[in-house]
């Protein structure tokens, strides 16, 4: 864990031109919603070929293809995959309007964007990192069982995003209830289509363990490793997906928003994050430059406190 700050004083005098920056660095994510739900909408894929929009319109689609399969099956289609095919698009389009939707869709191709940059550039295993195979190899069989899992969820993730797709049960529970009240929107106020979407709800719901969802089984290890947590922190040691989650429940913040810290305009918010998860200003740094090598970091950042940049962190994400 972390070394304590200096002093109240000194993170008092640092605050002020850190906010400003932090200030800008909101801004420009407050843009990105409305701008990915435009591109997602284009037919124009010559124009946004970015790799991210289209990992994005790929999950989208593979969502809305499952849940047409599942309305399919409760409707009693005899091809319940080609009428998917078909179907998929329009409704891909109505989830695409839930920002919500868009932010995690959005996250997730940004940590398997990390995920593949940092195997390149620092070798970092994206299935096996050494913390987990210290996990693995614990005595105790809970704790070797719950990380064996996790290496499988994670194999999992990395073969589905190479797909561009996202399987039902890996989605938090709020999103898969919003997931299954869209089909059921959709399907519009027919009796008979409402119905349907109906059985097929219930179908899904009977289908899904979230507890061994991907991000859940993250959490279970983070719980297991008690005041160790905060080895997790260490990016090299707990690869990008643990080090994600790690940083979020640390910082105070949503995994989604703990992900936008780590672009490169949100610099500022990162070096809060990492301030506030109890980091130490050497291990911050070494940090910030694991993620962006060729980034100047701004001075001062050290001598917060991490109650400071918690608490700076958390004004920001309540600013007008």
């Amino acid at each position: 864990m972390a070394n304590s700050a200096s002093s109240g004083a000194a993170a008092s005098a640092n605050a002020p031109p850190l906010a400003e920056e932090l200030a800008a660095a909101r801004a420009a994510v407050a843009n990105v919603v409305p701008i990915l739900r435009h591109l997602l909408r284009s037919d124009d894929n010559s124009i946004f070929s970015d790799e991210i929009v289209a990992r994005v319109r790929g999950m989208f689609l593979d969502v809305a293809r499952q849940l047409v399969i599942a309305l399919a099956e409760a409707a009693g289609h005899t091809e319940p995959e080609g009428w998917a095919h078909k179907a998929s698009d329009e409704l891909a389009h109505v989830l695409a309007e839930n920002p919500v939707f868009l932010e995690h869709f959005h996250t997730l191709a940004l940590e398997w964007q990390w995920t593949e940059r940092l195997e390149r550039r620092r070798a970092l295993d994206p299935v096996l990192p050494p913390l987990l195979q210290s996990r693995m190899a614990d005595p105790a069989v809970d704790v070797s069982a719950g990380a064996m899992s996790l290496l499988a969820a994670q194999a999992r993730f990395c073969q589905q995003q190479r797909r561009m797709q996202l399987p039902l049960g890996e989605l938090p529970g709020d999103l898969l209830h919003i997931a299954l009240v869209t089909l059921r929107t959709y399907v519009g106020a027919d009796g008979t289509a409402d119905a349907y979407a109906l059985v097929a709800e219930r179908c899904v719901r009977v289908r899904i363990d979230e507890t061994r969802s991907r991000l859940a089984q993250m959490g279970r290890v983070l719980d297991g490793m008690g005041g160790n947590a905060a080895a997790a922190l260490d990016l090299d040691k707990a690869g990008v997906a643990l080090f994600l989650t790690a940083l979020a429940r640390g910082s105070g913040q949503s995994r989604e928003a703990a992900i936008m810290a780590t672009i490169d305009n949100q610099l500022p918010r990162l070096l809060l994050a990492l301030r506030a998860c109890g980091l130490a200003g050497d291990a911050v740094a070494a940090t910030a430059l694991a993620l962006h090598p060729d980034t100047h970091l701004p001075p001062g950042f050290d001598g917060l406190a991490p109650d400071e940049a918690a608490r700076l962190l958390a004004e920001q994400d309540h600013a007008p």
